[in-house]
């Protein structure tokens, strides 16, 4: 397993995505930078970070001997794997927010970006972008953001905490090329944001409702019961949560 630490880059994700257009990259190559310029989030917000603080890498995961019926389950062995680890360094109070942000105590404190690469129209390989707040404790204009740092009051080493989340997600994109996905789906869901408790949502037309999260789809849409005891199904571009 390669891993390549630089100083700074624009963004793991793109050094990654460029690297395995030009050459053959070994599975779960790792690139990890102190500081990335123009991190990236969902959605295209931007991830930002203190320098040498927090972990900010990409893995490059070989998906070319899987056939991925859902692409989702991508997310959701990513998303465990991220709560394995941080399970295993006593951090408390774990949450995932639909689709794959990390919560403790009901604050942030890591994002994902996954990118996937297309070839022949299947899964070829997907570049997974983590975004983890560790050591760093003041988030300007951040209030919902935390780190492991301020919710434990101990100071990390950041590379013992990449190698704890690259030994958790070879163990979960195992479970996936076994075909375990209910597997996955039901420890994801157990986690789940405000499962079962009423939440407001967003629309992509500025609509404002209520509802409870039940769980996800196969595909990875968000199950919501409505109002009118109905249970509809969203996907990411439909809609938000407003807590």
């Amino acid at each position: 397993m390669l891993i390549v630490k630089l100083n700074a880059i624009d963004s793991t994700n793109s050094y990654l995505r460029k690297l395995s257009a030009e050459e053959i990259v070994q599975d779960y190559t790792t690139v990890i930078a102190k500081e990335q310029t123009q991190g990236r989030g969902q959605m295209g917000t931007v991830w930002s970070s203190q320098v040498s603080k927090n972990l900010t890498f990409s893995v490059f995961k070989d998906l070319s001997q899987l056939y991925l019926e859902h692409p989702f389950y991508i997310s959701v062995a990513t998303s465990l794997a991220l709560l394995k680890t941080l399970q295993f360094f006593s951090i408390s109070r774990l949450s995932v927010k639909w689709p794959n942000d990390i919560l403790s105590e009901d604050k942030k404190i890591c994002g994902i970006l996954i990118e996937n690469v297309i070839k022949q129209n299947n899964i070829n390989a997907s570049i997974i972008g983590i975004g983890l707040n560790v050591n760093q404790t003041e988030f300007k204009n951040l209030p919902k953001a935390s780190s492991l740092k301020i919710i434990s009051g101990k100071v990390f080493d950041l590379d013992e905490v990449v190698h704890v989340i690259l030994k958790n997600l070879k163990h979960y994109f195992l479970l996936l090329e076994k075909g375990h996905c209910n597997v996955l789906k039901n420890d994801y869901e157990t986690y789940l944001f405000r499962k079962n408790k009423p939440s407001t949502f967003e629309d992509e037309e500025g609509f404002v409702f209520s509802g409870f999260i039940k769980g996800i789809s196969q595909s990875g849409n968000l199950q919501v019961l409505l109002e009118d005891d109905v249970t509809k199904e969203f996907d990411l571009k439909a809609i938000k949560l407003l807590y």
